[in-house]
């Protein structure tokens, strides 16, 4: 896109220039005024549009919706209004001269209005970018992240980041680290000074049961020495029973599996001297209805304030990852598991999906070895794999 600046002694007159030499559909950007109106000399004024080169056109072929053409059209209205004003007599021109200015001050508030419209249009578009932003752009292109984050990302460093900055690529690229760390909530692992009880939800597959045998060592032996007691909901696999029974046997901690919401609220009655309660549950499809509406009634079976981890994979399709968190955020989410970040290349989508819903991120699960392969979650681990892939 390509700006061109026209000047003349109305406004009407600049707008004419710039549809003659530029055509109609050129996109007015800013108009204003350079000098005023005299007895002794003409007004000049000034008009800046952006015209598409012809390959843009050609690749692009973007469209003003019906209420840009109108705003449009009003604008083209009210400034040929305000060169229809006359300063002929002395009196008068001060209240006239006002009056333009105020006019114009109309015009140009039109026009950041029209300005914002088209964004909204182009917003799923790929915006040019410039030298210094392009390999970084190309990154996190590849990387999948949303065609509208980037967009977002790279528009608002064009405004903000330093001149001084945009010289060495290496400075580049730790800017925009530290600028997409910013989107990434986190949820500190603090010690405890009371009863936690912390449930798993999450699709079939995404490796629940693993994550939760994980932080069970973590809390009862790694880390810290917690009483730990384990609930399993999940009696329809007979295999993920028997796993999460063995596990619990050889880190000698208690385990209760309950069928039912009666089970649920006797299993934790039982286990109410255990510092943390960890709760396994059975993979839900986030399209099955009536397993979800079952998983709701065991929690809202008790009392008793349970927090939801949302566990989801690293190597699902961004929309299948905003499908899930749509179909679970009823249960009223606590934080955000990535499992399997040892099986992708591609990160893009667990950004973009924390960046839209901003869940905060509790854990990391980068393998299959129990108990080793959980990480506390931070930013900067996120951005380092979505910029430099993943290291163990």
């Amino acid at each position: 896109m390509k700006l061109y600046t026209f000047t003349a002694e109305t406004p009407t007159k600049a707008l004419q220039k710039a549809q003659s030499a530029c055509g109609k559909d050129a996109l007015v950007v800013n108009t204003k005024m350079i000098r005023r109106k005299t007895f002794t000399s003409d007004g000049l004024y000034e008009v800046v549009v952006a015209v598409e080169d012809e390959k843009e056109v050609k690749d692009k072929e973007p469209t003003i919706d019906k209420n840009i053409k109108e705003k449009l059209e009003n604008n083209i209205k009210v400034i040929s209004k305000v060169d229809s004003l006359s300063i002929d007599e002395e009196p008068r021109a001060t209240k006239e001269i006002k009056q333009l200015e105020e006019s114009l001050e109309s015009v140009n508030s039109r026009l950041l209005e029209l300005q914002e419209l088209f964004l909204q249009t182009q917003q799923n578009r790929e915006i040019i970018v410039p030298p210094e932003f392009a390999s970084v752009s190309q990154l996190l292109k590849r990387q999948g992240v949303d065609t509208a984050d980037i967009n977002e990302i790279v528009g608002e460093s064009i405004k903000h980041m330093p001149v001084y900055m945009k010289n060495s690529p290496e400075t580049v690229k730790r800017y925009f680290k530290v600028l997409l760390k910013k989107f990434i909530p986190i949820k500190k692992e603090r010690k405890l000074t009371k009863q936690k009880i912390v449930m798993f939800v999450g699709p079939t597959g995404v490796g629940k049961t693993t994550t939760l045998a994980k932080l069970a060592a973590r809390y009862s032996i790694l880390e810290y020495n917690y009483k730990v007691g384990i609930i399993t909901l999940d009696t329809y696999r007979i295999g993920a029973v028997e796993q999460l029974y063995q596990y619990a046997k050889m880190m000698k901690l208690p385990i209760e599996d309950a069928i039912g919401v009666e089970d649920f609220r006797t299993g934790l009655e039982r286990f109410v001297n255990m510092d943390i309660i960890l709760i396994d549950t059975v993979g839900n499809s986030q399209y099955d209805r009536e397993k979800l509406k079952k998983l709701k009634e065991f929690i809202s079976g008790t009392d008793l304030k349970i927090d939801i981890n949302l566990v989801v994979s690293a190597n699902s399709k961004l929309e299948d990852l905003k499908d899930i968190f749509e179909s679970f955020n009823f249960l009223d989410l606590s934080s955000l598991i990535v499992t399997k970040i040892d099986e992708t290349k591609y990160y893009g989508n667990v950004f973009s999906l924390i960046k839209k819903i901003k869940l905060p991120l509790a854990y990391f699960s980068v393998g299959q070895e129990v108990p080793d392969d959980i990480r506390v979650a931070s930013s900067g681990f996120m951005i380092d794999c979505l910029f430099d892939g993943f290291k163990k």
